[in-house]
């Protein structure tokens, strides 16, 4: 294959496919969806059988990868970082199991929080897992290390863990890709009873990952991808992770143009060998990191800043926010390259729905219910309809994480707030909405849950849901009355009829009611053939 244009996020994917993936499991989530989605619009995939649909949620996905793995195949499972915060029951526990084909888990981390509720930083699960950690400095990284990544975890048979963020996965790069490589034929394990954590198995498959850590550190020292680039001015030495080793380039331009020694990390546990060589010549360090300061919070020690050790922690870097070059060349004191000036033909404007969207229409008709009983009892929860926070609605009162809706609405419903209602998207809801709609049941709670049905995944671009199609088979499966079930459609011409119906179930009714308002995403509409 010639030399292609590709964002981090396809070079990641085509990267895993050349070295010989058989599925991909995931969830949709800003800034990773664009993996899964080249791998479904790749014809070598499809010809291949790989598997490639989106799963549930990013805890079926780890696991289902995890299952792919038992069996011998190559897997990747990607995700947001907030995503890896659901699958890391498996994800914790499969460093504990270990692998047997190659598993990468790769979180794409939103530093600055663009499309995120928090800026978390995936490196700390690498480090609270013991396993090994992998962080692209550019996108010919991203592809490289999609294969090293597989083959290290098939060579210790432990999952891998790969970190992205926001700027590399979203932005382009020539990549010159490597010779293909066949898929794993399925297998089983050798030891098929290091998967079954009882506490005796479990125990004894934990003493031994504890065991190997030196060994992780000498093959982060051996590492192609951690180097110590010599300078001749030795008053500051530089760790620059991941791709902010690219914005250190950019400000110097090049790798020789930089006066100081270098120790470039993309690859976890932290090589000691390397570092202690950059600490013994230098008198000052300065630690550059996209998102949390986990290399330099190490280098300081738990009784405070080291006085020769500067980033994040010591006021040098902003303690917020993601890294930019800008930002490096003032920490070194350098004037940044000049940005040129916003075009006159564009301005800023709040995000809102769309022209026609359904969530619109639904929000008219809940606020003009809610006007009835007082404000702050409508849970929001993670998707496009939580524009609805905003101006003109202001309709909703919360949005924490996913399926945080129903299960806030449910607590404070049990504190004696009421009625409740719970605002969900259909995709958030298969996602995590189910069990606490299910609690609610159990107790018969007084709340609503009013689904917002699209038919798709919305807010990441129009993924399909599995739950399309499913939504009141879903709840009538969990016991929602039949007669509390109710189906409106968002559309000006029903509103009158709307209202009616929700109010019925928010005011008339002291129990458990679901109302679906079911009405195609106008965007997919929009791009299907007529």
């Amino acid at each position: 294959m010639a030399t292609q244009l590709w964002l981090g996020d396809e070079a990641l994917a085509q990267g895993a496919l050349d070295a010989g993936l058989s599925g991909c499991y995931a969830y949709p989530g800003t800034p990773s969806t664009e993996i899964m989605e080249y791998l479904q619009a790749s014809a070598e995939a499809a010809q291949r059988g790989v598997h490639r649909q989106w799963s549930a949620n990013e805890k079926c996905a780890m696991e289902e990868a995890i299952g792919m793995s038992y069996a011998g195949r190559r897997a990747m499972v990607c995700m947001k970082h907030v995503g890896l915060n659901v699958a890391a029951d498996g994800f914790i526990n499969a460093a504990i199991t270990g692998t047997h084909g190659g598993l990468l888990v790769v979180a794409a981390d939103d530093p600055g929080m663009h499309s995120s509720q928090n800026e978390q930083d995936s490196r700390f699960y690498g480090q609270f897992a013991l396993i090994p950690c992998l962080e692209p400095a550019n996108q010919q990284e991203a592809y490289d290390m999609a294969r090293s990544g597989l083959d290290l975890s098939e060579s210790l048979q432990l999952p891998v863990l790969l970190r992205l963020t926001t700027r590399l996965a979203h932005s382009r790069a020539d990549i010159q890709p490597a010779p293909v490589r066949a898929e794993n034929s399925t297998s089983l394990p050798a030891q098929r009873q290091r998967f079954v954590l009882l506490p005796a198995i479990a125990r004894a498959n934990y003493e031994r990952l504890v065991a190997r850590q030196d060994d992780f550190v000498a093959r982060s020292d051996a590492s192609p991808y951690n180097r110590l680039l010599e300078g001749r001015d030795t008053a500051l030495g530089i760790i620059a992770c991941g791709i902010a080793f690219n914005y250190l380039m950019e400000t110097f331009g090049s790798a020789e143009a930089c006066p100081y020694p270098v120790l470039k990390l993309s690859q976890y546990p932290i090589p000691k060998q390397l570092l202690r060589s950059l600490l013994e010549r230098c008198e000052q360090v300065l630690v550059l990191e996209d998102g949390a300061p986990l290399v330099e919070q190490q280098l300081h020690g738990p009784l405070g800043p080291a006085g020769n050790v500067r980033g994040r922690l010591t006021g040098h870097l902003p303690r917020t926010g993601e890294l930019n070059p800008a930002l490096v060349a003032a920490a070194l004191g350098r004037a940044p390259a000049p940005t040129p000036p916003p075009s006159p033909l564009l301005r800023q404007r709040p995000p809102r729905l769309c022209d026609g969207c359904p969530h619109i229409f639904s929000y008219k008709a809940l606020l003009e219910v809610m006007a009835e009983v007082g404000e702050g009892r409508v849970f929001g929860d993670i998707g496009c309809y939580t524009l609805g926070a905003l101006p003109p609605f202001k309709a909703i009162d919360s949005c924490v994480d996913m399926g945080a809706s129903v299960s806030m609405a449910k607590g404070a419903a049990d504190a004696g707030l009421g009625p409740t209602v719970a605002v969900i998207g259909d995709s958030t809801f298969t996602h995590s909405g189910i069990t606490p709609l299910l609690d609610a049941v159990w107790e018969n709670s007084n709340l609503t849950v009013f689904i917002l049905d699209n038919d798709t995944t919305g807010m990441t671009g129009g993924q399909d849901s599995v739950g399309m199609g499913k939504i009141e088979q879903i709840c009538l499966g969990l016991g929602v009355p039949r007669e509390h079930l109710r189906v409106i459609i968002p559309l000006p011409k029903n509103h009158d009829e709307n209202v009616r119906v929700l109010r019925a179930e928010i005011l008339g009714h002291s129990g458990v009611s679901v109302v679906i308002a079911q009405r195609e995403c106008i965007q997919t509409q929009r791009r299907k053939p007529h």
